[in-house]
């Protein structure tokens, strides 16, 4: 996700759900850092392993 939208989104939220000024803050580190997390995908999930055969199935 673009920085830009993390930060907007991320601001939003820790509006809308902090209650003072420290909490706004974790609120809005616990938001940005979730949506940098969400966008990531293992790079061994993209493939299929080498060794691993794929069979078609035999109709009868």
């Amino acid at each position: 996700m673009n920085n830009f939208f993390r930060t907007i989104i991320a601001a939003w939220g820790a509006k809308k759900l902090g209650g003072g000024c420290f909490s706004t803050i974790v609120i809005f580190i616990i938001i940005y850092t979730m949506l940098g997390k969400c966008n990531q995908q293992p790079a061994h999930a993209s493939s299929i392993p080498a060794h691993v055969k794929v069979q078609a199935a035999k109709r009868f």
